[in-house]
């Protein structure tokens, strides 16, 4: 990072202070039905299954499991559609919220964006059927069938008018999205739901939303950025707006939502360069742990102790990590940068005084007398007649490199072309070379060089002051290395309860296996025991 930092500025949001509206966040809190609760328990026994190694993984794995958690904490219908809806359900309090915002803001027409990235419309959906009283069957129109279309019945049953309701999967073209986009912005469609991937970068619509809904958690810090990207922006005519997050209780979703946090944590101090972070996980990781299920699944306290904690450590070892890195940055300059500068600087004063000493010799006590000046092996007393001779020489000089051509009050001059500045240049040379650059002008170029030796005290003054102050920091760097990181006590005793955690998790054992078949059960299990799917059902 600090070689991209050579050639990129990074600028993050909170920098660049944006007009943009405030956004009030708001996290509903759903209350799991009996059968997600015993679904979610299942899930803990299948991954039992899973690292015992008594179950193919090509039949069950660890992602499959991740998958159904997810289906199930946002609605129980996603892993059985004849499950009874239930009220308190996360679509019917989405529902809820969208209405009662729909209906608040009905005259100035406010919008609002529903993101859920499961269960999208699909033209390949089951299509319910059910029995009539002659024997015969017809589709059930009331039947599940995704996410989408069940909120956007609600909806409808509340009121809310079909054609102001879209969803992004409608639009198949650039062309369609435009049209839609555009219907958006006047306020024609007030609600519009879609996934991240569709909806998110490159989504303009943002004019009137008023709300931004988020179903369920993506995996990527990336995604849930582009989501609120699409309401908090510049363009959006509300100074303040609402932004819910959905979050069923004991199942994965907290949890999920905790780890995007920290990889963007992680993230964050990449790009900022502020991080002793060494390793990460996989930012696209998208399977949970065994351990990771089991503690979700049994509703242990203990993860959300464990979280809370890594975020606390992950603060004290980014204090500590600057701590090092100031520690060693003072050893380094202690042994070679305050060495070296000393003994430049001390060089450069000494060379200073000695041209001082040369030119107090060489200055005439009246101050109006100009002071002879050879050039070409002529000496002049003339200040006229020495600038001419000064041009006169510039115009013999070839390209080939500095040539001397006289001396000046004490000082040897060596006159010189930069092709770069494309400009004569005369270095006056004594303990240290003191360079002017020369114009056209006779007296002009003798009056340069005189202001040249007249600044030379001037620059040993700043000379020493700067030598005096680099050894003063010298001696604060000395009294400030050695000295131990003054929250090590505290770092060393979080940390050995979160060891203490993982161990108790499990968080430190490797999963067996998970999705290749290549892993080997931590314990040898009965041969005859049947492995079971999901949901406990035998194969």
């Amino acid at each position: 990072m600090s070689m991209f930092k050579c050639v990129a500025d990074i600028q993050t949001a909170d920098m660049l202070n944006l007009p943009v509206p405030k956004a009030n966040y708001h996290v509903e809190v759903i209350k799991p039905t009996e059968i997600q609760q015993e679904m979610v328990a299942s899930l803990a026994e299948r991954a039992e299954e899973i690292r015992a190694g008594n179950v193919d993984p090509t039949v069950d794995n660890m992602l499959k499991i991740t998958n159904d958690g997810r289906k199930l904490a946002l609605d129980q219908r996603l892993i059985n559609p004849m499950l009874p809806d239930d009220e308190n359900c996360k679509l019917a309090v989405c529902a809820n919220n969208v209405f009662r915002i729909w209906e608040k803001t009905k005259e100035q027409r406010a919008t609002q964006l529903v993101f859920c990235d499961l269960s999208t419309p699909s033209t390949k959906s089951t299509i319910g059927m059910k029995e009539t009283e002659d024997g015969t069957f017809e589709m059930d129109y009331f039947q599940f069938s995704n996410a989408y279309a069940d909120l956007k019945k609600k909806l409808l049953e509340k009121g809310v008018p079909e054609e102001e309701i879209a969803f992004i999967h409608e639009a198949n073209t650039e062309a369609q999205k435009k049209e839609m986009f555009a219907k958006v912005r006047r306020g024609d469609i007030r609600v519009l739901m879609g996934s991240t991937q569709k909806m998110g970068a490159g989504t303009n619509v943002q004019d009137h939303l008023m709300a931004l809904h988020d179903l369920d958690c993506p995996w990527r810090p990336a995604d849930l950025q582009q989501r609120q990207g699409r309401i908090v922006r510049q363009g959006n005519q509300n100074p303040e707006v609402d932004i819910f997050r959905y979050v069923t209780e004991g199942t994965f979703d907290s949890y999920l939502y905790q780890l995007v946090e920290n990889k963007q944590k992680f993230i964050a101090q990449i790009m900022t360069s502020k991080a002793p972070v060494r390793a990460a996980e996989d930012v696209d990781e998208t399977a949970l742990s065994y351990a990771e299920i089991k503690a979700l699944a049994t509703g242990n306290p203990l993860i959300i102790e464990k979280s809370n904690l890594e975020m606390e450590v992950g603060k004290l070892n980014l204090l500590k990590g600057n701590h090092m890195s100031q520690q060693f940055d003072l050893e380094d300059k202690i042994l070679k940068y305050f060495p070296q500068e000393i003994k430049k600087l001390r060089e450069r004063m000494a060379g200073y005084e000695k041209d001082l000493t040369t030119l107090q010799e060489h200055t005439p006590t009246d101050k109006e007398q100009f002071p002879p000046m050879e050039i070409m092996g002529i000496t002049y007393t003339e200040k006229a007649d020495a600038g001419k001779a000064i041009i006169g020489a510039c115009r013999l000089i070839q390209n080939d490199g500095p040539k001397e051509i006289g001396s000046y009050r004490g000082f040897k001059m060596e006159l010189s072309y930069s092709i770069l500045a494309s400009e004569f240049r005369i270095d006056l040379k004594g303990a240290l070379t003191h360079g002017v650059a020369l114009g056209s002008d006779i007296h002009g170029n003798i009056t340069r060089i005189d202001n040249m030796l007249s600044s030379l005290e001037n620059k040993c003054e700043t000379v020493k002051q700067t030598l005096e102050s680099i050894i003063q920091q010298r001696e604060n760097a000395k009294a400030e290395l050695g000295k131990p990181f003054a929250m090590e006590a505290e770092l060393k005793e979080k940390n050995k309860r979160l060891a203490e955690l993982n161990t108790l998790l499990n968080l430190d054992e490797k999963d067996a296996v998970i999705l290749d078949g290549e892993g080997v059960s931590q314990n040898e299990k009965s041969d005859e025991k049947k492995s079971k799917g999901p949901w406990g059902i035998e194969r």
